[in-house]
């Protein structure tokens, strides 16, 4: 049947637009829009061109998670969010983006889709093959967190401990240059110290240092954000 004017279909049968493809959604657990922007970016680096990726900042909580009970009241809000993404429709993974991986469990228990969480991807990936590796990081009252990630993945005996940069991490995180420096010295120190032959930046909001650090070492320095990008496209 054509339309009054004879000139085409009528208004009710006209083609919808294609929808939109799937995407990896990246949620930010602290609520800084910017932190989120920055993940956001280096995922889609990672991915690829081929893969969407949405960030999502969380509602409300602190806006750097340094100590546990900030982990603790992240991970509702990441539950939240990323409940919200599934019920959009548009969804194909979730990737969790602090390393203390709040809320990780939870979204696993009801979600049709993969769950990444950085903290979990980096272990695992610097791990591989029985390497024994160091984690970097900025946040010390998160070292009892960190070492029970590491204790629950089953990679104690590869653990060749905790390095932590000097100063306040709200105030390196003001400054890159002095952040990425502060990084190095403690990566410096995994390698030399304590015989890791890699080395994990341990924070999503550390992700752009990170990816300035991997070219500067011999060994590899595990990039979180990228390695859980790793760790969704084997799951895609």
């Amino acid at each position: 049947m054509r339309g009054a004017a004879g000139l085409g279909p009528p208004a009710e049968i006209t083609p919808s637009a294609a929808p939109a493809v799937p995407a990896v959604v990246l949620v930010n657990p602290n609520t800084s829009a910017a932190t989120t922007a920055m993940m956001t970016a280096i995922a889609r680096r990672a991915l690829g061109p081929t893969v969407r990726v949405r960030g999502v900042t969380a509602a409300r909580g602190p806006r750097m998670l340094t100590d546990p009970a900030a982990l603790r009241a992240a991970a509702p809000e990441v539950v939240a969010a990323g409940g919200r993404a599934l019920a959009s429709g548009d969804c194909a993974a979730l990737l969790v983006a602090a390393f203390g991986d709040p809320g990780v469990a939870e979204l696993r228990a009801f979600s049709p889709v993969p769950v990444v969480g950085i903290g979990e991807a980096a272990l695992l990936e610097a791990s591989a093959g029985g390497t024994r590796f160091g984690i970097a990081t900025t946040t010390p009252r998160l070292a009892g967190p960190i070492a029970d990630a590491v204790e629950a993945l089953g990679l104690r005996d590869r653990f060749a401990g905790l390095r932590l940069t000097g100063g306040d991490p709200h105030a390196l995180s003001a400054d890159p240059a002095a952040l990425t420096d502060a990084l190095a010295r403690a990566v410096r120190e995994c390698v030399v110290r304590d015989g890791a032959r890699a080395v994990v930046i341990g924070g999503g909001p550390l992700g752009e240092a990170a990816e300035l650090l991997r070219p500067r070492f011999t060994v590899p320095v595990i990039a979180p954000i990228r390695a859980a990008c790793h760790s969704v496209a084997r799951l895609l």
